[in-house]
């Protein structure tokens, strides 16, 4: 149990309205028929009349809820969802200690930094840099020459640092794979999710900077730059030398493709097909993709 005095020491809140002698033992949806009072739930601005028909429990929210009762403790803070992350962070999740796996295989050239986490079956290969406070799935593998920033999070059954899909007819029209001797570069703070492929580059570094995060699924190609604090999402597909900018949001099974350009703080729709650069602050839809007009 957690007191409730505790948490409010701990997450920025705007009030707190209720008994401060109370205690919470989980966190849970919003349930209209809880009827435990130790449960901790929230809810956004979109759903605030529900918080009519909830008689019991601690509920974060907005300062747009005002019909309080006596059986329900509030703690009103600006962004719900972002304080309530942060009672999960703080709270509720379990402190897993650094291990490298027995079964991990990490060549002998490369870097590995401090409190860092390699699941079954890890695999790193040659030259490569993990950061401090990295924690790497089970069954990933990292090609040669990769660097890995600090606080990484990657899951399991991924590919990072693999060939990418470059060909050229030779003299007798075969196709021919042109050789990758290029890496990938991941800054800190970077997450990515399970099953997913990122290329390395023919030349240079296939690029994401820090604070990107990347869904299950996913393939970034070789040669492709992601801006910080980029959202890359299920099934999302970026072709090869395509540059994205930063704070960018590329939605589910949306493709983009390769060599073009995405400004800062674009917006690309579900399913969306990208055939053009895209600028700044500009919204994408539909296939092929077109910016949308309000």
């Amino acid at each position: 149990m957690i007191p409730i005095a505790d948490l409010l020491e701990r997450i920025q809140h705007i009030q707190f309205i209720g008994d401060k002698a109370g205690s919470i033992a989980i966190p849970l949806p919003l349930d209209v028929n809880n009827n435990d009072a130790s449960v901790l739930m929230w809810v956004n601005d979109a759903n605030l009349k529900l918080l009519d028909q909830v008689n019991t429990g601690t509920i974060i929210c907005s300062s747009n809820f005002t019909a309080y009762k006596s059986n329900c403790n509030y703690i009103i803070v600006e962004r719900p969802r972002l304080a309530f992350k942060e009672v999960i962070t703080q709270f509720f999740t379990p402190v897993i200690q650094p291990s490298i796996s027995l079964s991990a295989i990490v060549h002998p050239t490369c870097i590995i930094g401090n409190r860092v986490t390699l699941g079954h079956h890890v695999v790193v290969e040659e030259n490569c840099t993990i950061g401090d406070n990295t924690t790497i799935g089970h069954n990933t593998i990292i090609h040669a020459n990769t660097t890995i920033g600090n606080a990484v999070t990657i899951g399991c059954n991924n590919t990072i640092g693999g060939v990418g899909f470059g060909y050229e007819k030779d003299i007798d029209g075969e196709y021919s794979l042109i050789p990758h001797i290029g890496n990938v570069v991941i800054g800190n703070h970077v997450e990515i999710g399970n099953n997913t492929c990122i290329d390395r580059a023919v030349l240079g570094s296939t690029i994401l900077h820090d604070n990107v995060k990347v869904d299950n699924l996913v393939h970034i190609a070789h040669g492709v730059c992601i801006g910080k604090n980029s959202l890359i999402i299920a099934n999302a597909m970026v072709a090869g030398s395509t540059s994205i900018g930063e704070n960018v949001w590329l939605a589910p099974s949306a493709s983009v493709l390769n060599k073009r350009t995405i400004g800062n703080n674009a917006v690309i729709g579900m399913g969306a097909v990208v055939l053009k650069n895209v600028n700044e602050g500009e919204t994408i839809i539909g296939n092929p993709g077109k910016p949308l007009t309000r």
